[in-house]
């Protein structure tokens, strides 16, 4: 597809209230906004079969202080996507952001990490904590971990360090070479292969690019799934370089990044569509990037070509000061791709 082409997106409506088999993997703000994206296109692609498939390497913050004392699974990044899935933003959405600004030991933590650790410990299982919490705030759709191993990320980077840790990593003043988790063979949750199999949509990102979008391939058995689906398989494209883990990188930088990290050898089996941004940065918010040496992401089409993904851009830009994907825009074109895999399916 040539760039800027929406040609072929457009197949026939799914009948009334059928819905589309849409699997989101990623974690960080970028996937919990795309959640509400998706939530917005509900008259479109009911949510019954939307999965969202979260990343558990998150070390900071409130999440992180809970990890270490209470040895249970972040709960920061799950929690952002319970309340976008919400049914609507009622109290107990409010409630499960409230952050406390004050209190010994209590600062710093949001009530909804709290909440998901108590369950965890309660119920014995992060997965059924997470499951109770979807149900408390009637959330559309599935949340699930992509797995329940305590992993960390390590990373290999081009002056020959290794450092560990996801927030190490994102402060890297070297360009990474590869990341890895520890331990290395963790498993899946089996739902999110099953819900990767019987998919009309897979999309990766938008998140960073070594924290929130390559885990998911590191996770024994994640890549083979997404690369044997039928279903029509998307990268949403970041829209800015990320100082700490992307600097320099295009979209085909990102693309081959993703392709080395699943082993390689899956080929263009692994991603059909690269989504990228075709409108210009406006030069002030271009001009804060530029101090911290980062520029918006190239698109290097030959590249991309030779990677063997077809690149859709469209306007992607949100209104505001920082640099951020209108999840609208974003959510209806992953509709428009969901409405394509669902008649390939049909057709296989």
């Amino acid at each position: 597809m040539s760039q800027g082409s929406r040609a072929g997106l457009e197949p026939a409506t799914p009948r009334p209230h059928e819905a589309l088999r849409i699997v989101a993997l990623g974690g960080g703000t970028g996937l919990s906004t795309l959640l509400e994206g998706l939530k917005g296109r509900e008259a479109d692609a009911p949510l019954s079969d939307l999965t969202a498939i979260v990343t558990v390497t998150d070390e900071g913050g409130s999440s992180g202080r809970l990890r270490r004392d209470f040895s249970v699974l972040p709960p920061g990044d799950i929690r952002n996507c319970i309340v976008a899935l919400a049914a609507d933003k009622n109290l107990l959405s409010k409630l499960f952001q409230y952050r406390f600004g004050s209190g010994r030991g209590l600062k710093g933590h949001s009530f909804g990490n709290l909440f998901l650790t108590a369950l965890t410990r309660v119920t014995g299982d992060f997965q059924q904590a997470v499951q109770v919490s979807s149900e408390v705030l009637a959330i559309r759709g599935k949340i699930l971990p992509s797995t329940m191993t305590d992993v960390r990320l390590e990373a290999e980077l081009a002056d020959g360090a290794t450092v560990a840790g996801e927030t190490n990593i994102s402060r890297a003043r070297s360009r990474i070479r590869s990341i890895r988790l520890a331990p290395r063979h963790c498993q899946p949750v089996a739902e999110a292969l099953e819900a990767i199999e019987t998919a009309d949509l897979i999309s990766l990102g938008p998140g960073s690019l070594y924290t929130s979008v390559v885990p998911h391939l590191l996770v024994h058995g994640v890549a083979k799934a997404i690369a044997r689906s039928r279903a029509v398989k998307v990268y949403v494209c970041n829209l800015m370089q990320q100082p700490g883990e992307t600097v320099g990188y295009t979209a085909g930088d990102h693309v081959r990044a993703i392709l080395e990290h699943s082993g390689g050898h899956w080929g263009r089996a692994l991603l059909d569509y690269v989504v990228v941004n075709s409108r210009k940065v406006p030069a002030a918010m271009a001009r804060r990037y530029a101090r911290q040496r980062c520029g918006p992401v190239e698109v290097d089409l030959e590249t991309l070509a030779e990677l063997g993904v077809q690149v859709i851009a469209e306007n992607l830009l949100a209104g505001g000061t920082v640099v951020r994907h209108q999840p609208a825009r974003v959510a209806q074109l992953l509709v428009s791709l969901a409405r394509l895999g669902r008649q390939q399916r049909a057709m296989a």
